[in-house]
């Protein structure tokens, strides 16, 4: 790489680097905040709440690692337009397009790094933090239970009662267990009780009880039916894995299937180097080489409101895809269509003036 260019990249990491710690820091500390309002700490400990913290900051590194680039590079180009160094890299012949060939050797390996973690990175962050979210969230999470107090929910009408509990081998004696249904209820009595937690991202959360019977009482039937039982299994919210099987798919996985929203994630996936770069090249339209043209806070807003308007024409295509009303072509990919469209249009500008004056 020539001096020119190296001192380009280097104007343009230097601040990555500083808006990628400030972005991740202030991501974390949004996780850590609202994980401890929701008393992760009381049903997991604070190892776990870190582990959680960290999972969901790796699996926000696919859209913070494109805004920190996309911000580094106005703020650099910015600096080097203020102070005028970019109109003398003109009047000594470097070129418009040997910048842009600048960015893009900064640009093109950090949106290798984005498709990476996304495409591998980012599922294996979802398995691993949605099995901790359904260990904290659990209603019927051993943790959340004190020996001799009743436990209830407004939300499900539960309520459990455990007269003994040892929190060493996640073990309870004398359970009940009550819910109510729209048409019926259901008690749930077992001698012994044992959550057992999901190892693998396929398995769900559950509990093992032991010498017990079951109650169901419906409110149309005069007999009600009692089902006695020396082991059961009771898993832990029903749709809790098809929430996440998606999202913690392999990405080959996705490769083989047909439905709407695996392609959608598929594409979304495999687009994340192809944004980074198009907001690269984006950024770069927003500096102006000409003298006495310094609008730094009128750049910062358009270039803000640029990006808003972009994050959100993403996320509506990856839902157009999900819900069937965009097939799998064009599928995500129009939107990066019309990005690739608004460049060329860009830089034909230029040309068309001078066309036009010469005219």
């Amino acid at each position: 790489m020539k001096l020119i260019e190296r001192y380009i990249a280097r104007e343009i990491l230097l601040p990555f680097t500083v808006v990628i710690i400030i972005l991740v820091g202030l991501f974390a500390s949004f996780s850590s905040a609202r994980l401890l309002a929701g008393a992760v700490t009381e049903t997991l400990g604070i190892a776990a709440l870190l582990k959680l913290v960290f999972l969901k900051t790796l699996i926000a590194l696919e859209v913070l690692i494109p805004i920190a680039l996309y911000i580094s590079i106005i703020m650099g180009l910015g600096r080097l337009s203020k102070d005028q160094e970019l109109n003398v890299l003109r009047t000594i012949g470097v070129s418009g397009k040997r910048i842009v060939l600048a960015v893009l050797t900064v640009a093109i390996p950090i949106g290798l790094v984005s498709g990476m973690l996304s495409s591998y990175v980012r599922p294996w962050a979802y398995a691993e933090s949605y099995i901790l979210d359904a260990q904290a969230e659990a209603e019927l999470n051993t943790n959340r239970f004190q020996a001799g107090r009743f436990h209830g929910s407004e939300r499900t009408g539960r309520i459990v009662y455990v007269r003994s509990k040892n929190d060493a081998d996640k073990q309870m004696e004398n359970i009940f267990h009550y819910i109510k249904k729209p048409d019926s209820s259901e008690i749930v009595i077992a001698r012994q009780a044992r959550q057992i937690q999901p190892m693998t991202p396929e398995q769900r959360p559950h509990i093992q009880l032991s010498d017990g019977s079951i109650y169901r009482l419906t409110h149309a039937a005069s007999i009600d039916d009692v089902i006695q039982f020396e082991h059961m299994t009771y898993f832990i919210d029903g749709d809790y894995v098809l929430n996440y099987r998606r999202k913690a798919a392999a990405t080959r996985t996705l490769w083989e299937s047909d439905q709407p929203r695996d392609i959608a994630e598929l594409q979304w996936r495999i687009s994340r180097p192809l944004a980074t770069l198009l907001l690269a090249l984006i950024a770069v339209t927003f500096i102006r080489t000409t003298p006495r043209q310094d609008k730094t806070d009128r750049t910062y807003l358009i270039a803000a409101l640029v990006f808003a308007v972009y994050y959100n024409l993403s996320g509506l295509a990856k839902t157009w895809v999900e819900q069937g009303i965009v097939g799998s072509i064009p599928g995500v990919w129009w939107l990066y269509l019309l990005m690739l469209i608004a460049l060329g249009i860009y830089a034909l500008l230029p040309r068309q003036k001078q066309f036009l004056r010469q005219r």
